[in-house]
């Protein structure tokens, strides 16, 4: 009996192409959505882990006050890493960067190349590693050495072939740098600086020779323990304000940042956006829904001699209910199987396009063909049961 229900549920379904595919299409737009918006959800969290994956809970930030690309002079200085480090009872370790980009030439070739300027423990305080060569020592620092190390996608960009780069020179505004050592990949970012595509100067060489006002300078510390961030925060805030020679009553030329709060918010809203997009996702389900409820509903109608004919003959109220059911769900389960077949090709289509970053994960599909499912039951139960309780002697004279 149960086959037979099956075979005039699927009857019924093909008999009306066009209103069973309309009937899906809401179905199918919805997961779809789901699964979408959940692969760039997750993507967005992956990005904000891998773009703040060197830091930990108690770092500190510290970057100048002035607007973002303004030519003006700041007080704070790459050297003031070494200041809070020597004078902060809460740091237990501080390093600098100087950031801006520079042409840079190699031969007849020449780019335009995000310059970093570092201090001797940067790459150790970052986990860093170098794939061959040696680091920037505190004596080029000091010096203001004319030293180089490139980063793991900059030497494919500036060079051509496996060659032997340390001991060979690039030139950077008219003047020669020797090449010490490149940089092994890291495969992520903070924020606007990626290691992989940058070179690496002594921050001194970089304010004084290479960027000058232009520069952009950072500060990364690293507080004792999480508990003491806030108590460290104050405490470097005083040192750099006395560095800095700043009245009381000015303000500070310099802003501080937690990496703990700053990680927290990006991931808070990497989840909220996704969290908002599926709340829309499932609204076009729930829309979808209320227009299967509506076809059954007209199924219903247009069929009750059939109902009258089938109750006549001895099907039972179950068997009524099972049948109309069974056509709600398959609506929606079949809308749910190409609605992930459209959300996958979505995904794979923006990745392939590298619009975005996204993460394929089971989660978008199973919760996109649970809702699927779940609609189907919730909206197509109420026709169903009204379907199974028409008397068949007023079903037949309905018709």
């Amino acid at each position: 009996m149960f086959l037979e229900i099956i075979k005039m549920s699927i009857e019924s379904l093909w008999g009306n192409k066009i209103r069973t595919f309309l009937s899906m299409l809401g179905i199918i737009i919805g997961v779809s959505t789901v699964i979408a918006v959940v692969g760039i959800g997750k993507g967005a969290e992956q990005s904000v882990n891998e773009q703040f994956q060197g830091l930990s809970a108690n770092s500190l930030i510290i970057m100048s006050s002035r607007s973002r690309g303004s030519t003006g002079s700041s007080n704070l200085k790459a050297s003031d890493a070494s200041v809070v480090k020597e004078k902060a009872e809460y740091i237990t370790e501080a390093t600098s960067l100087v950031r801006g980009s520079e042409t840079v030439s190699v031969g007849k070739e020449s780019a335009n190349v995000s310059i970093l300027g570092i201090d001797h423990n940067y790459f150790d305080v970052s986990n860093y590693t170098l794939k061959e060569g040696e680091s920037i020592t505190e004596e080029d620092i000091d010096s203001r050495e004319k030293k180089v190390i490139l980063g793991f996608n900059t030497v494919e960009n500036l060079f051509e072939g496996d060659v032997d780069l340390v001991g060979q020179n690039i030139t950077i505004k008219g003047k020669s740098y020797e090449i010490i050592g490149v940089l092994d990949e890291i495969g992520s970012s903070f924020g606007p600086v990626v290691p992989d595509d940058s070179i690496f100067v002594p921050y001194t060489t970089a304010e004084k020779s290479i960027l000058g006002t232009k520069a952009f300078i950072l500060l990364n510390l690293t507080v004792g323990s999480v508990e003491n961030v806030e108590v460290a925060t104050q405490e470097v805030s005083a040192i750099l304000r006395e560095e800095h020679k700043l009245k009381a009553s000015a303000d500070d030329d310099f802003r501080i940042s937690d990496a703990g709060s700053m990680v927290g918010a990006a991931q808070e809203s990497a989840q909220l956006m996704t969290v908002l997009l599926t709340a829309v996702a499932a609204i076009v389900l729930l829309v979808s829904g209320i227009g299967i409820m509506n076809v059954m509903f007209v199924t219903v109608a247009e069929r009750t001699r059939e109902i009258g004919i089938a109750k006549a003959i001895g099907a039972k109220q179950f068997d009524v209910l099972s049948q109309f059911l069974l056509e709600s769900v398959a609506l929606s389960t079949i809308g749910g199987f190409f609605g992930i077949i459209l959300g996958l090709g979505a995904l794979y289509l923006i990745n392939y396009l590298n619009i975005m970053l996204i993460a394929y994960t089971v989660i978008g599909p199973i919760v996109g063909f649970s809702f699927s499912v779940i609609v189907g039951v919730f909206f197509g139960f109420y026709p169903a049961f009204k379907a199974s309780r028409l008397d068949p002697v007023d079903a037949l004279r309905g018709e």
